[in-house]
């Protein structure tokens, strides 16, 4: 009951006319970025960042969550349309949505898409609304040690998942903690990293290094790799569904929403193990198997839930314990500690309005997505006929303005060309780029949790070893390090023996 009296009084500030536009905004734009190949929600938030700063806080999530839902929801078009995935959770998507609209069935599959994104979503969120403080109460008596225990776990398990090799999500991962640790050592006062240089004494600005992985990066790799023939399937009319498609998806819909949520919710779940999870068991449970691969509407219903689903599960390790699961959920994190908030189990004591109304202004936003996606899909389908040349040159320019309007700084755009070329690097050798965000936001934390412990117990560090939770979550972690490698050398083995 408590949630619901809470929700209620969410609704107030989400329904505040005020409120509302940047909802409209923020799905708008939500969607065009899901959209557009290549700009997804975690890009557009980052290039946000510098503009909302002077906005108040309630106002800015609102917009960026509706973006955040946005993405998931426009994300099918490109996938279907153009055969290009714009996240990796959309690849399943593609796989079977564009076969659907080369036979015809455009309308079919980006419909099943947008009423499966929003089934999932308005769920996702109503599980949101009821776990969430309950898990904020249960966080606020975790011990620094198991805080600093479960950010270990999700660095680990974080590497592990995005990107084909484990290393090189670690590499990536150690790239984000180095330059998260540059700056002033709070406790000692000693600078760290700095090479000498005035400038870095205060750290590198977080907004300065996603831009510059994300954006620049992104821009970068895309015109080494720029196509000017785009093969476009036209879309007449909107996007609906007959009586069979409807009977074929609701079931799908629910399935995928079941698996998509859990697996948002934990550290590294993400949303592209739950899609292909989907798309297995749909094809399992099918009464049409055979056209699995030809364009089967269950293989966009069930994925497309479970991809936006993943997205509401997100949201509830990020603001009970601070935790990002994907790279839009750290940046999210960034923008809280840019209005100087901290999520956590105390976010919900401290600043139960902006959190219940960020909650609220998911079910509003999650109607206002349905109603943009259904009549308006010929309209975010002719987006996909802008020249690229001329959107990333429109990126580069809003990221160079948004980086120097931060400090008015003219070292701070070499960082973000030396990002750039850095974040290029990244893509072109395939080492992901999410687990670096996720160490420069966390890396801080991490430190700061691991010397409040080390600090309680007078610098003995088998404090690390005597709460039962913390050693738990510290076996997991060995665990997944060394459970990997043993399975694939086994597999080897079994291969070259068979």
């Amino acid at each position: 009951m408590e949630a619901l009296t809470a929700l209620f009084a969410g609704f107030e500030t989400a329904l505040n006319p005020l409120n509302l536009l940047w909802a409209l905004i923020g799905v708008t734009l939500g969607t065009l970025v899901g959209v557009l190949p290549g700009i997804g929600p975690a890009l557009t938030v980052a290039l946000l960042l510098p503009v909302t700063a002077k906005l108040p806080a309630v106002s800015a999530f609102i917009m960026f969550a509706g973006i955040y839902y946005g993405g998931m929801f426009g994300g099918s078009t490109t996938s279907i349309l153009l055969n290009t995935p714009g996240e990796s959770s959309s690849i399943i998507t593609a796989l079977e949505g564009n076969k659907m609209a080369r036979r015809g069935r455009a309308a079919a599959a980006l419909a099943t898409a947008a009423i499966g994104s929003f089934v999932a979503g308005t769920i996702g969120t109503i599980l949101l609304t009821f776990f969430a403080p309950a898990i904020a109460d249960i966080a606020v008596t975790i011990p620094p040690s198991a805080k600093f225990a479960l950010i270990l776990l999700a660095f680990v398990t974080i590497s592990a998942t995005f990107g084909g090799s484990p290393l090189r999500g670690l590499i990536s991962l150690f790239f984000g903690l180095s330059i998260g640790l540059i700056g002033t050592d709070l406790q000692s006062g000693q600078a760290r990293f700095t090479l000498g240089r005035p400038e870095l004494l205060d750290g590198i600005d977080f907004i300065t290094v996603v831009i510059g992985l994300f954006a620049i990066g992104e821009t970068l790799y895309v015109a080494s790799r720029y196509r000017k023939t785009q093969d476009v399937i036209k879309l007449e009319g909107g996007a609906t569904m007959g009586r069979e498609d409807w009977r074929r998806s609701w079931k799908p819909w629910l399935r995928g929403t079941a698996l998509g949520f859990p697996f948002g919710a934990i550290p590294a779940g993400g949303a592209e193990i739950p899609t292909f999870l989907s798309y297995t068991l749909e094809k399992k449970l099918s009464k049409h198997p055979e056209e699995f691969g030809k364009g089967a509407i269950e293989g966009v219903a069930g994925p497309e839930a479970a991809n936006n689903a993943s997205a509401a599960g997100v949201l509830v390790p990020l603001l009970t314990l601070g935790l990002p699961t994907s790279a839009t959920a750290a940046i999210l994190l960034a923008a809280f500690q840019q209005y100087g908030l901290q999520p956590g189990p105390l976010l919900f004591l401290t600043n139960a309005d902006l959190v219940w109304g960020l909650i609220a202004s998911l079910y509003i936003g999650n109607v206002m997505l349905l109603l943009l996606n259904l009549p308006l899909a010929p309209v975010w389908a002719r987006l996909l006929l802008i020249p690229r040349p001329f959107l990333y040159a429109g990126i580069l320019v809003f990221s160079t303005v948004g980086v120097y309007s931060l400090n008015n700084s003219v070292f701070d755009l070499f960082l973000l060309a030396l990002f750039g070329v850095i974040g290029y690097g990244m893509r072109r050798f395939d080492f992901p780029v999410t687990p670096a965000i996720i160490g420069v936001v966390l890396g801080p934390t991490a430190e700061s949790f691991f010397r409040t412990a080390l600090q309680q117990s007078n610098g003995d560090a088998t404090i690390f070893l005597k709460s039962p939770l913390t050693v738990f979550i510290l076996l997991i972690v060995v665990i997944a390090l060394v459970l990997p490698p043993i399975l694939r050398a086994r597999a080897r083995r079994t291969t070259v023996t068979g």
